[in-house]
């Protein structure tokens, strides 16, 4: 009881030490004080005291530790993925490019264009046309050009695909191809017109469209291509004239125009043509003959005018023709006697008037001719065979059936045949018939070398060949 005695009185003099009083009021509290240290307080303390509840006398302490972190971190994959052991490698040499040259790379869309309109025919053959190497393509071919010496598209070879649509054009497909040699797509449905632009293409020397039906007037583009030396445009439906510039064209080899509507005369220069071969067959041509065929002596072998409306006499001309092995101008109206020039064709093996209006005798000098194998004048009005053609008809290579000669089986009746000597005939310049313009008729086929036993036989003949609409 005493210690708290104490304590208390410690208090009350730290608290007058801090909050001095006034002198009243240190009486008073002196006085309560002393009551409380005596009597134990007041009997009925104020409740609100005037002083303020003291300030605590430090501030918080400080956290001797901070929060500890946890105790342990999230665990660490047992083991890394594996770095790659080696780099990958660097590649040697760049990417091949996508196409050989720029020359292929627009083939390449050309072509693509053209099998988007095919709809028909050789399908089989337009599904090779995949992948960049359009060289691989089924119907083309490349080849190294001769300056540049980088491969480009030289040839197109669609013959007898069949190919068809109603937006299959030749244009845009055919004058595309810049670097083209070779353009052969007989038995087809190509249409329109074959394009201007194949004047430019320096290397263009064959050209085959027939047997595609291309309609209208003859394709006078054809003739800006100056290097042709292969026309083939039979078995279409062209009309009209054929231009003098066809036979203009200067290394040109073969003209195939047979089986189209061709008509008119035939250009008189047509004996100015290089050409080797020449087929104006099953066509509506009228007139003559040009007496310029004489011209081609030199190289014409092959000629077929088979099945026009051509007229008037055989040009004694032809007997200038010192290479020719086939004539043949059967079917038509032409008319007179075979003039005797045909006896300097040398190396002829087959000829064929059958089926005109020719008559008189037939001349003796020309059934010596040594590799005749075929000749045919059936269907005409002769009058005469001499011992050399008797022979080559018993041979069976002289037909002369249904004519107006004596003494032979198979004439026309005698009716006939009066009815046609009693017509008026102009025979013009008679000389010609007579003119024979190689040198030695007799020295020249007793030199030719002889053929052999089997006389008749004929080689195969491209013209006759092209009498065919498909592909040989």
């Amino acid at each position: 009881m005493a210690s708290f005695s104490s304590l208390s009185i410690l208090l009350l003099l730290l608290l007058i030490l801090l909050h001095p009083p006034s002198p009243a009021a240190a009486r008073s509290a002196s006085r309560e004080s002393l009551e409380i240290i005596i009597g134990g307080g007041t009997k009925n303390p104020d409740p609100n005291p005037k002083y303020p509840t003291p300030m605590p006398e430090y501030p918080p302490p400080t956290p001797k530790y901070p929060t500890p972190a946890p105790k342990y971190p999230p665990p660490t994959p047992k083991y890394p993925p594996p770095a790659p052991k080696y780099p990958p490698p660097t590649p040697k040499y760049p990417p091949p490019p996508e196409f050989e040259n720029e020359r292929l790379r627009k083939a390449y869309f050309v072509i693509q264009r053209l099998r988007k309109k095919i709809t028909g025919g050789r399908m089989d053959v337009v599904k090779t046309w995949k992948g960049k190497d359009v060289c691989r393509y089924k119907g083309f071919r490349c080849d190294p050009l001769p300056v540049e010496k980088e491969r480009a598209v030289s040839a197109v070879m669609f013959n007898g695909f069949k190919f068809q649509g109603p937006e299959l054009c030749l244009e845009g497909f055919m004058d595309e191809l810049d670097d083209i040699a070779v353009f052969h797509a007989n038995s087809n449905f190509f249409l329109g017109p074959i394009p201007k632009k194949i004047n430019r293409q320096r290397f263009f020397y064959e050209m085959d469209l027939s047997n595609n039906k291309l309609p209208g007037g003859f394709p006078n583009n054809v003739l800006g291509a100056s290097l042709l030396t292969f026309l083939d445009l039979r078995f279409n439906n062209y009309c009209g004239p054929v231009p003098e510039q066809l036979f203009n064209l200067d290394i040109i080899s073969a003209i195939y125009i047979n089986n189209n509507q061709f008509s008119s005369a035939l250009p008189s220069n047509l004996g100015r043509t290089p050409a080797r071969f020449l087929t104006f067959a099953n066509n509506q041509f009228t007139g003559q003959i040009p007496r310029s065929i004489g011209d081609a002596k030199k190289t014409m072998e092959e000629i077929v005018f088979f099945n026009n409306k051509l007229d008037g006499y055989l040009p004694c001309e032809i007997g200038n023709l010192e290479n020719a092995v086939l004539f043949d101008a059967g079917k038509n109206r032409l008319t007179g006697p075979i003039p005797l020039s045909f006896a300097c064709l040398a190396k002829a093996e087959l000829l064929y008037l059958a089926d005109n209006q020719l008559y008189g005798p037939v001349p003796e000098e020309i059934c010596k001719l040594p590799k005749l194998g075929n000749f045919t004048l059936r269907n005409n009005f002769f009058t005469k065979v001499g011992p050399a053609c008797k022979k080559l008809i018993k041979k069976k290579i002289l037909d002369v059936s249904n004519n107006c000669i004596p003494g032979l089986p198979n004439q026309r009746c005698e009716k006939d045949c009066e009815e046609f000597a009693c017509r008026p005939k102009y025979h013009g310049d008679d000389k010609s018939f007579t003119y024979i313009p190689c040198k030695n008729i007799y020295y020249l086929h007793s030199h030719v070398s002889k053929p052999s036993d089997n006389i008749n036989y004929v080689s195969p003949k491209r013209t006759y060949a092209a009498l065919a609409p498909d592909p040989q």
